[in-house]
């Protein structure tokens, strides 16, 4: 606690709450504009901190990631085009919030649930980084792999009223994923000749192309219904639609702090990144409602699941870079460029050789998160007016948008094709009701579960009886079966009450 008290001492200051005040506002604009995000404006910024001092470098550096990660939420609510790809499931709620005139609402939520997220996660870095970081050495190939195994569960939960389409819209998530050279062999996989695909299909097209672009040419399809609602909204004064009530705090307390904790433990398990993280918060919240069909039509809890673990994920990534040296995440491996550069090596001896730099950069954290509330709170009435825009004048800018961001991605024109492609996917799956978050859970996890996989049957030489050793594997494979049985039974349940005996006929089959 002294050390930490020591930290705030070179933290509060001009110079260190300026740079972290410009990292904040730089991530939180970075974040809104689809394809940019954290990693990228961590890694620009590197070069410009070169003259600064460590701790403001790292603030301001770490400032971005904060702000990116919230930001990324403002362009998932108000256009419906995440900023990141960890940012998609606040958008299918987040957006139809929008499109009732709860713009501010969702944004302000949103903002809460980051901010919490965002300030416990640290918290948790602060508190329990070196006990923290001796269980993640327990985590090995074959824990990741249950762990990963386990995830693919919320399938079920989250495929809608058919969970045919939705194992179906799963199976195709993955088997995008395997797209790319072979994990073991290099050997090319459904590339069909073409270089670009070597390193698979990238993820920040397919999101966008998938979830904006096609659902800019619905919306163009009903511009005429969607201008009538726009004129309505601009038209509403409602307060209850402008603020946060006492009832959506009851309503969205326990996702937020679920939320939390399952990002700051997807975080602490190093590769599986904030996407993981969003979705299976989304996820478990979904699951827990007691109207989980009602999820994807405006659910203030929907936003605030995925916010506070999408945020959780950042500050507990660098446990075990600062316990172990270990990244993970790729914020955290960009960011042991930034400590090396700065004379701290990530790893065990950093709290002995420099303790008050570590505990000046612990400050610099939270810090960040209080000043991401006061930017997020000054610019909700700013960003909100988006939704009073016509949509025939939103589609052609949220186009560019997308294109932006798509090409951002390799610098070439491959990612723009491989949007259109997958927006053309996106239109038909969405008028076929095929859910888009169980291809988007097969494709993210598919590759780190087909790793996994391969490399634990080499740790336990093909030999299932070898599992005695992994208990924390079993563990995730027990609940893995037992999740497998509650949704089956939940399935025959509503089965039988749909074909059950209709309303009004008595015992004989006859009308009464």
């Amino acid at each position: 606690m002294q050390s930490l008290i020591g930290g705030f001492n070179d933290v509060l200051n001009f110079y260190t709450l300026f740079w972290i005040l410009v990292g904040v506002m730089t991530g939180y604009v970075l974040g809104a504009l689809p394809g940019l995000g954290k990693g990228t404006g961590v890694a620009v910024a590197i070069p410009l901190t070169f003259y600064l001092e460590p701790v403001a470098a790292i603030a301001l550096l770490i400032g971005i990631a904060k702000g990116s990660a919230a930001g990324s939420a403002v362009s998932a609510i108000l256009l419906n085009t995440p900023g990141e790809p960890s940012s998609a499931p606040t958008a299918l709620d987040g957006y139809p919030l929008a499109r009732q005139g709860k713009a501010q609402k969702a944004l302000k939520m949103g903002l809460y649930a980051s901010v919490i997220g965002d300030f416990l996660s640290t918290v948790v870095l602060i508190t329990l980084a070196a006990p923290l970081a001796q269980y993640a050495l327990l985590i090995g190939p074959v824990e990741l792999c249950a762990i990963l195994v386990f995830s693919l569960t919320f399938i079920g939960g989250l495929s809608g009223k058919s969970l045919i389409k939705g194992l179906i819209a799963a199976a195709f998530g993955i088997l995008a994923a395997t797209v790319g050279l072979e994990t073991e062999s290099f050997i090319p996989r459904l590339t069909f000749g073409l270089l670009e695909l070597d390193d698979g299909l990238p993820l920040i097209p397919i999101a966008i192309g998938m979830l904006a672009v096609a659902e800019m040419a619905i919306q163009a399809g009903n511009m005429k219904q969607l201008d009538e609602q726009t004129a309505a909204m601009a038209e509403s004064n409602d307060p209850a639609d402008r603020t946060v009530t006492r009832d959506d705090w009851r309503r969205c307390a326990m996702p937020i702090l679920r939320g939390t904790f399952i990002g700051s433990l997807v975080g602490i398990l190093p590769g599986l990144g904030a996407s993981v993280g969003s979705f299976l918060s989304y996820g478990a919240t979904r699951r827990a409602s007691d109207d989980p069909d009602s999820f994807g039509t405006g659910r203030i809890e929907g936003v605030a699941a995925a916010e506070s673990a999408d945020n959780a994920v950042v500050p507990s990534s660098f446990v075990p870079l600062f316990a172990l040296g270990i990244p993970g995440s790729v914020i955290a491996a960009i960011l042991i460029a930034a400590f090396v550069l700065h004379g701290l090596t990530p790893g065990p001896l950093m709290f002995r050789e420099d303790p008050q730099l570590v505990a000046a950069v612990y400050a610099a954290m939270l810090c960040a998160s209080v000043v991401l509330l006061a930017i997020g709170l000054t610019g909700q009435r700013l960003f909100s007016q988006v939704v009073r825009v016509p949509i025939r004048l939103i589609i052609p800018g949220v186009l560019l948008l997308c294109c932006i961001g798509s090409y951002m991605e390799t610098s070439s024109l491959f990612p723009i094709w491989i949007m259109l492609g997958f927006a053309l996917l996106g239109f038909f799956a969405k008028k076929l009701d095929f859910s888009f978050v169980t291809f988007l859970i097969g494709f993210v996890i598919g590759p780190s579960a087909e790793l996994t996989f391969r490399q634990s049957l080499q740790l336990l030489n093909h030999d299932w009886r070898n599992l005695g050793d992994h208990p924390i594997a079993l563990v995730f494979m027990a609940l893995t079966l037992v999740t497998l049985v509650i949704l089956a039974r939940g399935r025959t349940k509503s089965a039988s009450h749909e074909t059950g005996p209709a309303v009004g006929q008595n015992h004989e089959g006859r009308i009464s």
